[in-house]
């Protein structure tokens, strides 16, 4: 499998390489950066953990045809974080893309530039009718990245165990905001 990369006017989206596992372990090391994504809100920054991520989502591409990539920015080729697909086949609320940023580039516009072009990726190219983002009900960052991209309040979940928003849009909402924007 060939992960695809995806370019953005600021970003690339590109696989993960095994030169970003310090980069990746300082992102998840970031306790206010995982706070609502890590299983029990803590960090887990350290280079074992960082590899860990690297081989699930690698292989997450090569099971599922899907995955996280890493995002640089264009000008100075700088990890600034992931954004991508998840959809383990066991105790997931459904194909789910999500994104995570360092805390530096917060406020850029960076998780929505990616998110979007990620989304139309998912939907060109992935045999679904619905993609999601599962989002910790006290996230209100990404709550507004969901809705930038087009995305609607769907219903609650869990993840982990744990509740969710579910935020999504169906094949057939994406081809209506496709055919308003074009």
């Amino acid at each position: 499998m060939i992960i695809p990369t995806l370019d953005t006017a600021r970003l690339t989206l590109r696989a993960y390489r095994e030169d970003d596992a310090p980069a990746i372990a300082a992102l998840h090391g970031d306790r206010e950066v995982v706070r609502f994504i890590s299983p029990d809100g803590e960090p887990e920054g350290s280079l074992a953990d960082a590899w860990d991520h690297i081989a699930k989502h690698t292989g997450h591409w090569l099971l599922k045809a899907c995955g996280k990539w890493a995002v640089v920015e264009k000008t100075t080729h700088r990890f600034v974080g992931r954004v991508g697909y998840l959809n383990p086949p066991y105790e997931w609320p459904g194909l789910e893309l999500g994104w995570t940023f360092c805390r530096d580039v917060w406020g850029m516009g960076y998780a929505t530039e990616a998110a979007h072009v990620a989304l139309n990726w998912g939907f060109e190219n992935l045999p679904t009718d619905e993609i999601i983002s599962a989002i910790h009900p006290d996230n209100a960052a990404s709550i507004r990245v969901a809705k930038r991209i087009g995305e609607r309040h769907l219903r609650e979940g869990t993840v982990s165990g744990k509740p969710c928003l579910i935020y999504g849009m169906s094949r057939n909402e994406w081809r209506g905001s496709v055919s308003a924007r074009t």
